[in-house]
């Protein structure tokens, strides 16, 4: 995957709006700030099997934080996801230098790749009470046309005369790195001048309920502490991830492209690839670390790499119980007889949250050499797993990736068995 360069970088979430708010965010050791959700439609259960209420809060992205990149004409026509969505591609052109684009003046051969767990879940379930509660009859076509997953795709296509190859990946939490790898194929093959990649979700109250009633997301009696909800990758005692929304977006495009403008790149994609474990439940986690282990090396093979080559990771644990165990277990059977130990883990979503795309800017950044704290909840290595995160004293300062050619892994497995890394290089 040589010649394909990531030069923009445009985020949205609950740590703000911006690579700057969230390099802030990402150096502190302080557990993010959560929001109360909205509880009155009567979706949570009141007492839940261990004794508790059941989740209370989430990583919410501000709706003020798009206001200087969606007017509100735009915005009356789009569902929650389009307007994130859309915030983060026009402050991904503006990190890239296309303001033309931004303008909609650009090559519309621009293709765009988005990838979503749960679509505009909003309209969704507007669409379906006006159908189940009143008559299909009733039912809205605004809502229909914004109730379909690749709805966000479409949105950024028409804002900025995108129309390249375009799709939308469903591949829960593998779908970022997904959306990442197949925009890098498209650059490198020549179907595109330059591809907008990313994730983007929302939370709504029946979701974040939904997931609770699962045990996916943490509670506070059991993974918080003074009332607080905190997930704890990789730690011991953790019991869920907290779950988040909001948009990442990346222009990628070919480095000699990038050269001719004057542009400076973030970071290089020198390789990308996927794997599956056929143990895992339709809605959960399997066993199968070593056949991913296997497929993670032959990604690294393709691209002329070992894992000793290998200088930072950036993990997609989440505090998930069966998650973090798969993951961190397929990281010492790929390291058991390279290295003595790997190198330094980073595990973003302890401050992004779960979904939303902020993993997928965190990685980036890392790539950059962005410093990270001490990665908030986390006190306690489970022993099954054998991974701290951060690095050898507990912050991470970037010192590692300083130095030219810097390696960086990017990995992240999903519920239903999907898993997916990205290779990227320091500029």
């Amino acid at each position: 995957m040589s010649g394909v360069v990531l030069t923009g970088l445009g985020t949205v979430g609950a740590y703000g709006s911006g690579c700057g708010d969230l390099r802030r965010a990402l150096a502190s050791s302080e557990p993010p700030v959560t929001a109360e959700m909205d509880r009155s439609a009567g979706y949570y259960r009141v007492r839940g099997r261990r004794g508790d209420g059941g989740a209370r809060r989430a990583l919410l992205a501000d709706p003020a934080a798009l206001r200087e990149w969606l007017s509100p004409g735009e915005a009356r026509r789009m569902s929650p996801p389009s307007k994130l969505a859309v915030a983060a591609a026009r402050m991904a052109l503006r990190c890239a230098g296309l303001a033309d684009l931004q303008e909609g003046q650009g090559d519309e051969r621009t293709g765009v790749v988005i990838s979503t767990v749960f679509g505009p879940s909003s309209y969704s379930e507007g669409l379906l009470r006006q159908i189940l509660l009143e008559s299909p009859e009733s039912a809205s076509p605004f809502l229909f046309t914004e109730s379909v997953a690749n709805a966000p795709a479409a949105q950024i296509a028409l804002a900025v005369r995108a129309r390249g190859p375009g799709s939308t990946i469903c591949q829960r939490e593998a779908g970022a790195l997904i959306a990442v790898g197949q925009a890098a194929t498209e650059v490198a093959q020549g179907r595109a001048p330059r591809v907008l990649a990313g994730s983007v979700d929302e939370m709504t109250p029946l979701l974040h309920s939904l997931l609770d009633r699962f045990g996916a997301v943490v509670r506070a009696k059991s993974g918080g502490e003074g009332g607080e909800e905190v997930a704890r990758p990789f730690d011991l005692r953790r019991s869920g991830f907290v779950a988040a929304d909001g948009a990442t977006l990346l222009v990628v495009e070919p480095e000699d492209e990038a050269a001719a403008r004057g542009a400076r790149p973030l970071a290089r994609v020198l390789a990308w690839g996927g794997g599956f474990d056929p143990s895992a439940t339709s809605m959960g986690w399997g066993s199968g670390h070593a056949s991913l282990a296997r497929s993670l090396v032959r990604t690294l093979d393709r691209a002329g790499l070992r894992p000793a080559d290998i200088d930072l990771i950036v993990s997609g644990a989440s505090g998930s119980r069966g998650g973090d165990r798969l993951e961190g277990r397929m990281l010492r059977e790929v390291w058991k007889s390279e290295l003595p130990a790997l190198p330094p883990v980073l595990a973003p979503k302890a401050v992004t949250g779960e979904y939303g795309g902020g993993f997928l800017a965190a990685a980036v950044l890392a790539a950059t050499g962005a410093p990270f704290g001490v990665t908030p909840g986390f006190s306690e290595p489970d022993p099954e797993i054998g991974i701290v995160p951060g690095g050898p004293d507990g912050p991470y300062d970037g010192s590692r990736l300083s130095r030219s050619g810097g390696t960086v892994l990017v990995t992240s497995v999903a519920a239903g068995g999907a898993a997916s890394w990205l290779v990227l290089g320091t500029v």
